[in-house]
């Protein structure tokens, strides 16, 4: 893949001109109260664009206008052939303006250039198109009832979806809630991250372009306590899906009761934990992937590997290739193609990781690498050793390039760390002997569990968690699942 240059990244960069107004039955607008709030380079800490502040009066503009078109039945009518042709011509679009797409991404969050272009944007493509060729392959059934009567099961669209998405893969994890809501005939309302909205806000017109109806797809740009709240308040939204942290989870759970009871699916936080067996079938296989699994993207990660568990024998071997392996991760100018490493998402992100360090270091761990010494809102990679359960650097969820590593001397004791968590999203498990990684990917409490390797998978399958890691599942034909009501219709024939 052709990067381009830093020069070039620069200059495109300098001559972008990001749309930066909500996006509501079809057109571009302003806020109703003409608010504004600023997003911030993260990596230059220079302001990128002044963005129109949604509230509770635009969230009520945008439920009519989905509402409205919900009811219409221009899209959720149309047959799933004429749904999928529409998602395609989208991805198209989108596969058209990737670069476009890949540099907002890298302003609005600090993550290489080289990951947006190679990882995030394609990812949302693909998204969008798998579930653009699934869509007219999901069929109704037929239950088995008696010879008297007939009873058919089918799907239909939910209503009114409003998706709330977080700063770290603003695009991607956009495309996984849109692309099965969307492919189910469901319309849409956005609320991308106030840190992060800009490419939501670019792919409302791709959207439009492509063909989808007015009302459909709308994106509000704004705080989640003042346009998140307020669309989870409302008593015309049917569906909320949020992907972020546990405790914003918690309060969308409250307000959905205190409104019409709307389905809740929630992607949360992840405290997960990657197990090292001295049996491990290759060593710097494993410590680069498990280096990857928790610095890639600034360790800003939901389902990163946080936890490194070793069995004691290993763990001096592990360690020393776990430290190469982290060489691979540099914290550079984002618009650098060969950096490997970005920004923290902001300063108050930055002082938080620091002090979670800080915090590490005062209750008894030992730092195996500091990646504190960079300017700005940078951190490198960092390894805490002499790790113990009861730390909160082992219990809490610190989203950033940060390692707790602890031993273990028996395969029951590495089962009872792992599960030792409030948070259950995935498990990584390193080792060669099969009947243990069967019995042992039995036993860990996590949504998914990555058998020498870690993170691994595609839009095959189902992505989420167990315990307050969430519910519900995205990816996969399962994703449907979220969006659509089963309906049981029953034909007496006697």
């Amino acid at each position: 893949m052709d990067f381009r240059t830093k020069a070039h990244w620069q200059a495109e960069a300098e001559k972008l001109k990001a749309e930066t107004r909500l996006f509501i039955e079809g057109e571009y607008r302003e806020a109703a109260d003409g608010g504004h709030f600023e997003v911030i380079n993260p990596a230059s800490s220079a302001i990128l664009a002044e963005v129109s502040r949604a509230q509770e009066a635009d969230v009520n503009l945008a439920v009519i206008a989905a509402r409205a078109s919900f009811e219409a039945g221009a899209w959720s009518q149309t047959s799933p052939a004429g749904r999928k042709a529409v998602l395609l011509k989208l991805a198209t679009l989108m596969e058209q303006h990737r670069e476009e797409l890949a540099l907002l991404e890298t302003l609005d969050t600090g993550k290489p250039i080289r990951h947006s272009l190679r990882d995030d944007i394609p990812g949302a493509i693909r998204c969008i198109r798998w579930y653009a060729e699934a869509v007219d392959k999901i069929y109704g059934e037929i239950a088995p009832t008696g010879p008297d009567a007939l009873a058919l099961v089918s799907r239909e669209a939910i209503g009114v979806v409003a998706a709330i998405v977080p700063w770290n893969f603003p695009l991607l994890l956009a495309c996984w809630k849109l692309g099965p809501a969307l492919a189910a005939g469901n319309s849409v309302i956005l609320k991308p991250s106030e840190k992060s909205p800009l490419s939501a806000i670019r792919l409302a017109a791709l959207a439009k372009e492509a063909g989808l109806p007015d009302g459909v797809l709308n994106v509000l740009p704004g705080f989640g306590h003042e346009a998140g709240k307020a669309l989870a308040l409302h008593d015309d939204v049917d569906c909320l899906t949020f992907t972020g942290s546990t405790g914003v989870g918690r309060l969308l759970m409250e307000y959905a009761g205190r409104s019409n009871m709307k389905r809740v699916w929630l992607e949360a936080g992840g405290k997960s934990a990657n197990i090292v067996f001295a049996d491990c079938p290759d060593l710097a296989k494993a410590a680069r992937a498990s280096a990857a699994g928790i610095f890639y993207n600034q360790g800003q990660v939901c389902i990163a590997g946080t936890r490194l568990l070793i069995e004691a024998s290993i763990k001096d071997a592990f360690m020393a290739e776990l430290k190469k392996a982290a060489d691979g991760f540099k914290p550079m100018d984002p618009l650098d193609p060969s950096s490997t490493m970005g920004t923290l998402i902001d300063s108050d992100h930055h002082g938080s990781v620091c002090r979670y360090i800080a915090e590490g270091l005062k209750e008894g761990a030992l730092l195996g690498l500091d990646g504190r010494d960079q300017a700005g809102n940078f951190i490198g990679p960092t390894v805490l050793e002499q790790v113990n359960p009861h730390m909160a650097v082992s219990r809490e969820e610190i989203f950033g390039p940060v390692l707790a590593v602890t031993t273990f001397e028996r395969e029951e004791d590495a089962i009872a760390l792992a599960n030792d968590s409030q948070y259950g999203l995935g498990a990584g498990l390193w080792t060669s002997d099969l009947r243990r990684a069967h019995r042992l990917a039995r036993q860990l409490k996590a949504g998914s569990v990555f058998i020498n390797n870690y993170n691994d998978g595609d839009m095959t399958v189902p992505f989420g968690g167990v315990k307050q890691s969430g519910n519900g599942r995205d990816k996969s034909l399962h994703a449907f699942d979220k969006f659509t009501e089963l309906k049981t219709t029953w034909l007496a024939l006697d």
